[in-house]
């Protein structure tokens, strides 16, 4: 699996193979408080970079969770309907959202590297 690069608006998508895994920071989890729904997209949907897809509601808000690259959603984390406390116990991991099928991967290496993430995230409070 390739290295985890982050989209502006907390979202983090990772390489594995042809499709892109997508989910949200920890961070953007510990913010949310305690998830208790997601709304996630339909597989075979295409997106565009900085488009809304799936959206995620905490008992503090419902945000939206936006696309960090364009192409077509490969499928989707059925175990967040019946769990979605995932995203609270494995952000970066099991708690994933969806996977896109990448129109173009380079558009990857534009987002921030964790470093800048950590960074943008430490501004954003």
């Amino acid at each position: 699996m390739s290295e985890t690069r982050f989209a502006e608006s907390h979202e983090w998508v990772r390489l594995d193979g042809d499709v892109a895994v997508v989910g949200i920071s920890d961070h953007a989890q510990s913010a949310l408080g305690d998830v208790v729904f997601v709304d996630l997209p339909e597989v075979g949907r295409e997106v565009t970079a900085g488009e809304a897809v799936a959206v995620v509601e905490s008992v503090k808000a419902a945000s939206d969770i936006y696309a960090p690259i364009s192409g077509t959603v490969a499928a989707v984390n059925e175990a967040l309907v019946d769990n979605p406390a995932l995203v609270n116990s494995g952000a970066m991991g099991e708690g994933w959202f969806f996977t896109i099928t990448p129109k173009d991967t380079s558009e990857i290496g534009k987002l921030m590297d964790a470093e800048a993430y950590a960074k943008h995230a430490e501004e954003a409070h």
